[in-house]
């Protein structure tokens, strides 16, 4: 039984996902001292002090409040982790872990004013989680599995039921073919182009593959296959199929050779709906796009990943729940590893605008190998260290390693040349504590 002063949605939220998600327990939540009071089993007293001998939280005020507005931050080292929302009183946490959770998993600081970069992103340099050194830990789930240790101390009557690490692989198709079903005048242009940079290598591969010679080097549905067999494991597709803009540049879904691809993937493999760039700024577009996706399969969609992780809360979430959309794995950045919401775990989305929970599932994702390569430079080489650095911090917590890959990353064409090997490093790493 939990014990709080008052009822309100935040409250609601955040004490479901800890003890019902997380630590699979049932509970009651209760404002009735007498019945606290009463009650046999073990307590929680989310409360100004200590009741009857409960396990208790002190709270800071963030959860009884109804607006949105800048938080008083400190971030102190505490039992080798960061906490924030200090508290003062004899407590069982020097700090309100429900708060700190709440503003976490929220992504409350993503709502408050801060500098766009000139995709109009919240860029990581700008959390808190980068600002104090902790982007590379999941905090959150630190946090709980302290909060679960008290719990089981003080009760050893509780059973929570123990977590494994899991691996989920995701792949992002922006671009299915390097070369083939461009048109005439992109595969003229590219090609002009290939001349005027003295690109001659480009220019003979395109045309080597145009003419049937050499298979597209974009084409590495294959060897994903070859990879997921021998590890067994399976990845999830999320599919771009939007108009063509500058930042949007795939082939139309109108091809029957993308449509294709779409059906033979989709037989075997879960997938997604890949969000323009440009339906982050129309709704219609957005529509379409799922539209597009629905009628190639014939099955409806409901899950999705914004392309270039274009993410502004709460708009982008409102229109993917509007859009049908029940899970998204946007939840990650672009320049850096680690945990946006400073949690491995799924947790749903909590609409701050309107004060409620919603029916979208999000899953964070904690690599994305474009920030290895195009952010940090790093080579090929170098990039396994960090990767199995976000995967041990995953697994540490039990929790769920998500990646993020393109299918031309893994071409070995180009600047991705030596990429295959860090894919597949990864994957064993990963798949070897599954089965540990």
């Amino acid at each position: 039984m939990v014990y709080t002063e008052a009822f309100n949605s935040r409250i609601n939220y955040i004490f479901n996902h800890i003890f019902f998600r997380i630590l699979k327990q049932d509970f009651i939540l209760t404002t009735d001292i007498k019945e606290f009071k009463k009650h046999k089993g073990p307590k929680v007293g989310y409360f100004s002090k200590n009741i009857c001998g409960e396990l208790t939280i002190i709270p800071s005020g963030l959860l009884h409040e109804d607006l949105i507005k800048e938080q008083d931050i400190r971030v102190t080292d505490w039992e080798g982790t960061k906490i924030f929302f200090q508290v003062n009183g004899k407590a069982d946490l020097p700090f309100d872990i429900f708060s700190a959770v709440f503003f976490m998993i929220t992504r409350y600081e993503e709502y408050l004013p801060y500098f766009t970069e000139k995709l109009d992103r919240f860029e990581a340099s700008q959390s808190i989680a980068f600002k104090n050194k902790f982007l590379d830990k999941p905090v959150v789930d630190q946090w709980i599995i302290i909060l679960e240790n008290k719990l089981i101390k003080k009760y050893p009557v509780l059973k929570i039921p123990e977590s494994r690490f899991r691996f989920q692989s995701t792949i992002d198709i922006d671009n299915p073919f390097a070369f083939l079903h461009k048109g005439f005048f992109r595969t003229t242009g590219a090609l002009l182009k290939s001349v005027l940079r003295l690109d001659l290598k480009a220019f003979i591969s395109r045309i080597l593959t145009l003419q049937g010679a050499r298979k597209d080097p974009f084409e590495t549905y294959g060897y994903i296959n070859r990879i997921e067999r021998k590890y067994n494991f399976e990845s999830i597709y999320f599919f771009l199929v939007g108009d063509y803009s500058r930042y949007d540049t795939s082939i139309p879904v109108k091809k029957l050779a993308y449509q294709n691809l779409i059906v033979d993937i989709h037989g075997t493999h879960k997938i997604g709906l890949h969000s323009s760039f440009s339906s982050t700024k129309s709704f219609n577009a957005l529509l379409e796009e799922k539209q597009r996706l629905t009628k190639v399969i014939n099955e409806q969609i409901t899950r999705s990943r914004q392309h270039y992780l274009m993410l502004k809360m709460p708009e982008t979430y409102q229109k993917l729940i509007e859009a049908g959309i029940k899970e998204d794995y946007s939840m990650g950045y672009a320049t850096e590893l680690g945990f946006r919401a400073g949690t491995c775990n799924p947790f749903k989305f909590y609409d701050l605008s309107k004060e409620k929970e919603m029916n979208l599932m999000i899953y964070p994702f904690q690599i994305m190998e474009v920030a290895l390569h195009n952010y940090k430079r790093l080579r090929s080489k170098d990039a396994i260290e960090p990767i199995t650095k976000i995967i041990d911090a995953v697994n540490d917590v039990n929790g769920l390693f998500i990646s993020l890959w393109h299918n031309e990353s893994l071409s070995e064409y180009g600047m991705w040349i030596g990429w295959r090997e860090v894919f597949e490093e990864m994957v064993n790493y990963a798949v070897d504590l599954v089965l540990r």
